[in-house]
């Protein structure tokens, strides 16, 4: 909801801005779910095979290793990043707010983006992986059936070890994209102050 203020300062009548603009959110989360995707198949081309260890095929499992999980923690990150970053550079702007209340709204902004690319990125792997979710679990029971104790103990292992790294990546994708999005929005208010009157 908008409102109209007086401003004590030039005596005219102010739009009061929302404290949160959806429209830069959901630009910075589209954003980042596509940079994700991208830096996925990109490394994907280099020879990293890695994903949601929900989703992921035991194939992937099996060739998990800490450097294909620094990979994905690296594309979160990054993807994060950027997300954030545009985020903060595109909300409205905000006349007379304090710089600590700006703080808050900026990284607020960078979190909430996060936030709903990795909703949308889940929804989107859900549906494109499930028509095919009744041949995947096919497929791991029928691996399943066939693994020894050992075999199977290192598939859990394996498992737990890609879960890890996915959280860390997803801890360190939340706080950069929030510091991202504030660095966004100091941007903005910096080109909001050079701009001729």
């Amino acid at each position: 909801m908008t409102s109209d203020q007086i401003s004590p300062t030039a005596g005219v009548f102010l739009r009061q801005q929302p404290a949160i603009s959806w429209a830069a959110i959901l630009a910075g989360a589209s954003v980042s779910i596509a940079m994700s995707l991208l830096l996925t198949l990109a490394a994907a081309g280099l020879g990293y095979t890695f994903g949601s260890s929900v989703l992921a095929s035991r194939s992937a499992l099996a060739a998990f290793t800490p450097v294909v999980g620094a990979v994905a923690i690296a594309v979160q990150v990054l993807s994060a990043a950027l997300g954030g970053f545009l985020a903060g550079r595109l909300r409205t702007i905000w006349i007379g707010v304090h710089d600590d209340e700006s703080h808050f709204r900026d990284t607020a902004h960078g979190l909430i983006t996060w936030a709903v690319a990795t909703l949308g990125g889940a929804v989107l792997a859900a549906t494109v992986l499930g028509p095919y979710s009744d041949q995947l679990a096919a497929a791991s029971s029928t691996a399943s059936a066939a693994l020894t104790a050992a075999q199977a103990e290192r598939a859990a292992n394996i498992a737990a070890q890609s879960s890890l790294f996915i959280a860390v990546g997803m801890l360190l994708s939340a706080f950069v994209a929030a510091v991202a999005a504030r660095l966004g929005g100091l941007e903005h208010q910096a080109m909001h102050a050079k701009a001729p009157s």
